[in-house]
């Protein structure tokens, strides 16, 4: 272990640390969004809005976490994230009426893109190029391992126990599963450890960071396409995420529900850890189309099967769509412009899919009331996919 790269421990802090932020953030909408409807009595329109409003608004101070991941100690940044968080989801026991859930949500999202996948995949960035793909690949694999450990827990908790104990212990779970480790691993840049990029020691004559200028990236039409595409992509991804429990309430009752909101997360493990590898030997703009596709196909069959298996398979042929996806816009970025300017080019790019995301949930909670089916939600979401073909 003496001679492991100091680079591996972080990949698998953030591994754990990105498990209890999507855990109980990304993947978890789904859970609360519902509880929030049969216990609060909010309508499935004002409960996605509030969804949409988290992903507006950790998408929003996208920018500005940029700038304090390039001023201040990556661990300061993370920690205060954790804990913005924490306070945001216990808040949501004490919410009795629809400004307060946005103003929860609002906070949650703020603390959410202060200590997941923004820092994290900033620091691979900064200490990985060699092997960037695999080491973004595992890292971010903790996102899917958060919706299997904890999602279909959280269900059964709230089953069990009501939102405003879960809650209250979710809040509590967010800021121990980040901050002690985040505290004890991370280091901003290698230089913090005498230590180049890689792993190379570093002297006198060692290099800075290199790489393309934000001004110049954010001049570039690749820059544009790119982010324009994820607007689509992301529209679609994470507003059949937000509704997939109550989609998977209209084929599946009971502990079967609860269990199939882990083929999505599992699928994503798989797909994900497997395109870390395949990235090192093929085009990742064409893996990031077969992806594209790949999710389009697998939301239509979401829409339209009445049959379990085909259910079943939907949900995982989606779920190693989202598990690349996710990845390959970090990685598609950091590999075009590197690691000079990374954290303010992905974070303006990020910002601009926070379109997507925002509106996703909200437009899939709209079309679902208007017919109080999924099946049209679902188609919507598929043909928005095939938009950035």
């Amino acid at each position: 272990m003496t001679n492991l790269y100091y680079g591996w421990k972080i990949v698998i802090t953030l591994f754990v640390t990105l498990t209890f932020c999507s855990g109980l953030g990304f993947y978890n909408h789904a859970v609360i969004l519902q509880a929030l409807v049969n216990e609060k009595g909010l309508s499935v329109e004002i409960a996605s809005s509030a969804v949409s409003l988290f992903f507006l608004s950790s998408g929003l101070v996208g920018l500005w976490v940029a700038g304090m991941l390039d001023r201040y100690d990556v661990r300061i940044v993370i920690c205060a994230g954790a804990c913005l968080a924490g306070i945001a989801l216990f808040s949501i026991r004490f919410v009795t009426d629809e400004w307060q859930v946005m103003l929860a949500y609002s906070l949650f999202g703020v603390g959410f893109a202060a200590s997941g996948l923004l820092p994290a995949t900033t620091l691979v960035t900064r200490w990985f190029a060699k092997k960037r793909a695999l080491a973004l690949s595992i890292a971010s694999t903790g996102l899917s391992v958060g919706g299997i450990a904890i999602t279909p827990a959280s269900a059964l908790l709230i089953t069990a126990k009501g939102i405003d104990y879960s809650v209250t212990l979710f809040a509590l779970i967010y800021v121990l599963g980040v901050v002690p480790l985040a505290c004890l691993f991370l280091k901003s840049r290698p230089a913090d450890i005498g230590l180049q990029i890689d792993g190379a020691k570093m002297d006198d004559n060692s290099p800075g960071a290199t790489g393309t200028l934000f001004k110049d990236a954010a001049r570039s039409r690749y820059f544009w396409g790119l982010s324009l595409a994820y607007v689509f992509l992301m529209m679609a991804q994470v507003g059949a995420l937000a509704h997939q429990y109550g989609l998977v309430g209209e084929h599946l009752t009971g502990r079967t529900a609860a269990l199939a909101l882990g083929i999505i997360p599992v699928a994503s493990i798989v797909g994900r850890l497997a395109g870390g590898f395949l990235l090192d030997r093929i085009s990742a703009s064409k893996f990031a189309l077969t992806m594209m596709v790949l999710q389009s196909v697998s939301l239509l069959i979401l829409s339209q099967v009445t049959s379990t298996w085909a259910f079943v398979a939907g949900l995982g042929l989606f779920g190693i769509s989202v598990g690349n996806l996710l990845m390959l816009q970090p990685l598609l970025i950091a590999t075009t412009y590197g690691q000079q300017d990374y954290s303010r080019i992905y974070g303006l790019s990020n910002m601009m899919t926070t379109i997507g995301i925002a509106f996703g949930p909200l437009i899939l909670g709209l079309i679902y009331a208007s017919n109080n089916s999924y099946s049209l939600s679902y188609l919507t979401a598929s043909a928005a996919g095939l938009r950035d073909l």
